[in-house]
């Protein structure tokens, strides 16, 4: 239970219809359902006042229930599809909750598919977010090539530069470049009804190592995520 006068809720999107790794959500990986590493690390953190899982299927419901996370309703169709997106999922959770007569100050928004993610990130991602006054706090990982330095490749196999002013520069003078860790968001949930988005005008951020960064997209990804994780959390 998260301490405090503000309420948190850690809401994982896991819904059935993964296309690129089919039942991905649920698939196990090194000998958990995929959502168990979320949920432990969420549940780890102790800075959330509810844990929930938004899906709309019956079998990623039941495992995540096994798993200790709450499913207090179900997704509905509507943000289901392959259109919906993560920021339509947090606005109709959010909704559900306050209709039920429960509203919640914080939120994160945890992905299902970040085995990488540990508990102490998450809270020193709300820290960061309530001390530094942001409204939105995301992890990153800088890129490991300067980005500045990147190539444009025509159909016919031409490459020419993205950007030619920085043909002579040497890697070290240019500035560093990040991306999206692709884990989690701590958000205020009055800024997100304001902006409607994720990645609003007053988003911080916390720099995570590139080696507990992975999309995992592909069979390769998946792979690649199993040695790494095995790697750093044994």
């Amino acid at each position: 239970m998260s301490s405090g006068a503000l309420t948190s809720v850690a809401i994982i999107p896991a819904r059935g219809g993964s296309k690129r790794i089919p039942r991905k959500n649920i698939r196990p990986f090194r000998g958990k359902p995929m959502l168990a590493w979320s949920v432990a690390a969420a549940l780890e953190a102790g800075v959330f006042d509810a844990v929930m899982v938004s899906t709309d299927d019956a079998e990623i419901a039941e495992v995540a229930r096994a798993c200790g996370a709450e499913i207090p309703f179900m997704r509905s169709s509507k943000t289901a599809d392959d259109h919906a997106t993560t920021s339509d999922v947090l606005v109709e959770v959010l909704a559900r909750y306050r209709d039920a007569g429960q509203s919640f100050d914080l939120a994160c928004c945890l992905y299902p598919t970040a085995p990488f993610v540990r508990a102490e990130d998450l809270s020193a991602g709300k820290a960061r977010l309530l001390e530094e006054g942001f409204d939105v706090l995301m992890p990153v990982a800088a890129f490991s090539y300067p980005i500045w330095r990147s190539l444009r490749r025509a159909d016919d196999g031409r490459v020419t530069l993205n950007f030619p002013e920085n043909l002579n520069a040497r890697s070290q003078d240019l500035p560093s470049a990040y991306h999206d860790a692709g884990q989690w968001y701590w958000f205020r949930t009055a800024a997100f009804r304001r902006d409607g988005v994720l990645m609003g005008p007053n988003t911080g951020s916390l720099v995570l190592p590139a080696l507990r960064v992975q999309d995992i997209d592909s069979e390769d990804d998946w792979a690649l995520a199993e040695l790494k994780h095995e790697r750093i959390f044994g």
